[in-house]
């Protein structure tokens, strides 16, 4: 574990090439670690390692993932799945993480950019609508914040007679 604090620490520090090498040795030599597969594929994906990221974070959910990784988990591997252009995995990604975690709003509005991608503007504007809507403190979204919900899904409707 102190080999994982200090890989954590390095990356954290900026240092992702000593990161990355250690924690690629930390993958051989403790594979039942999910939280090593999870650290690796975050580096990767801090080095614009895309690609390689990918089955490192597979593998850390695959392999029991603690409950407070787990979603920077799915973040990070439905956000390289959009980065890749593999938008309909991205989806699959975020509404998992959706329904194992619903209080975590940070899914829904990563979702919405995956709509956006797959040319869902009307449901991506819903869903981002709907979240400020819900979470905004800000005095003027407050004040008419039933009105934001209230057309969130009515955008393209006209009541012009």
């Amino acid at each position: 574990m102190e080999n994982l604090n200090l890989a954590i620490r390095l990356r954290e520090s900026g240092k992702l090439e000593e990161a990355r090498t250690m924690l690629l040795e930390l993958v051989e030599t403790e594979p039942e670690n999910p939280s090593v597969w999870y650290q690796c594929a975050w580096v990767h994906d801090s080095l614009g390692l895309e690609k390689e990221a990918v089955p490192f974070y597979k593998a850390a959910l695959a392999g029991g993932l603690a409950v407070e990784e787990k979603p920077g988990a799915y973040l990070g591997l439905g956000s390289t799945f959009r980065a890749l252009g593999d938008y309909s995995e991205a989806r699959n990604i975020f509404e998992q993480a959706m329904t194992e975690f619903p209080d975590h709003r940070e899914f829904p509005v990563f979702l919405a950019m995956v709509l956006y991608n797959l040319q869902d503007y009307s449901k991506a504007m819903e869903i981002l609508l709907n979240q400020l809507a819900q979470t905004s403190s800000d005095s003027g979204i407050r004040q008419y914040a039933r009105a934001i919900s209230y057309y969130a899904d009515k955008l393209d409707q006209r009541w012009d007679g």
